[in-house]
């Protein structure tokens, strides 16, 4: 079965980066050294990231992979 974009994934992401007021899809992008499209793409749930920008965003938002996989779980067991 191919890959498809998560929308956990997305969603988690914007939660960890709205918790900081002004914190923008920009600068989540400048310190994980990519696009701000690529950000705004994964929030949405509309891309399938490489494993090392799903790194460098989490490392951008100050969260372990960790803390990530377990907010993605909690959604998930949601549905």
């Amino acid at each position: 079965m191919p890959y498809s974009p998560d929308p956990a994934l997305g969603q988690v992401l914007r939660e960890i980066r709205e918790r900081e007021p002004r914190r923008s899809q920009e600068d989540v992008a400048y310190h994980a050294g990519v696009t701000a499209a690529t950000v705004g793409r994964m929030e949405l749930g509309k891309s399938k990231p490489d494993w090392g920008s799903v790194r460098s965003v989490a490392d951008a938002l100050g969260v372990s992979l960790v803390e990530l996989a377990a907010a993605i779980e909690a959604i998930e067991g949601k549905r």
